[in-house]
């Protein structure tokens, strides 16, 4: 939209996109049959996107959800709070609390059994979700685990049919179709040989 600043976040999904403003209020644009955030939405520090829905974290550790709700991704639990990260994927909805659990709801909420110690979390378009622990190693379910030694990480990322971690030395590393390493770097799917000093990641459907 002509006009839009101080943006510190953005968003999207299938034909919409948002943006998180630096005063706590979220601007929409694209497809408007998925609706809009609800009318005086303020005090937002963070958002998130499905397919169809979005989700936004509000200062106070609650979470507003709104869009689409053909699997009750709009349904946010009544007595979820100490929300600190919030994900979504096609039609799920997760919410990272500050004691390191993960609640979820919609869609397919599987979650592993005595999951805990969580530091951030990210999901695909498909459901699946990668999280990141405090300790540095990662967790991933829905799709395929992580490489068994991988640690010393810092940020995680789920694209539809792969993963990508970064890693406290600026190093990157990347699992699932089309990702397997190589020397030579020659496959633009794979990660390249010489990449370093990256200090943010992200992944996508492709």
């Amino acid at each position: 939209p002509a006009g839009l600043t101080g943006v510190v976040a953005v968003a999207a999904g299938s034909g919409s996109s948002m943006a998180l403003k630096s005063d706590g209020t979220v601007v929409e644009w694209g497809a408007s049959w998925m609706g809009s955030a609800p009318s005086g939405l303020t005090g937002v520090v963070a958002i998130a996107r499905g397919t169809d829905h979005a989700l936004a974290l509000k200062s106070n550790g609650t979470v507003v959800a709104w869009g689409y709700n053909s699997e009750g991704q709009t349904n946010v639990p009544a007595s979820l709070a100490n929300v600190v990260g919030i994900t979504a994927s096609g039609s799920t909805s997760y919410a990272l609390k500050s004691d390191g659990t993960v609640v979820a709801w919609g869609g397919q909420p599987t979650i592993p059994e005595g999951l805990s110690g969580i530091i951030a979390i990210n999901a695909s378009s498909i459901g699946g979700v990668v999280a990141l622990k405090s300790d540095g190693t990662v967790l991933a379910w829905g799709f395929e685990a992580p490489p068994a030694d991988l640690s010393d990480v810092v940020a995680v990322a789920a694209g539809r049919n792969h993963r990508v971690a970064l890693k406290s030395d600026g190093t990157v590393v990347a699992w699932g179709s089309g990702t397997t390493f190589t020397p030579t770097g020659s496959n633009s799917n794979l990660v390249p040989w010489n990449l370093t000093d990256v200090v943010a990641i992200a992944a996508s459907t492709d």
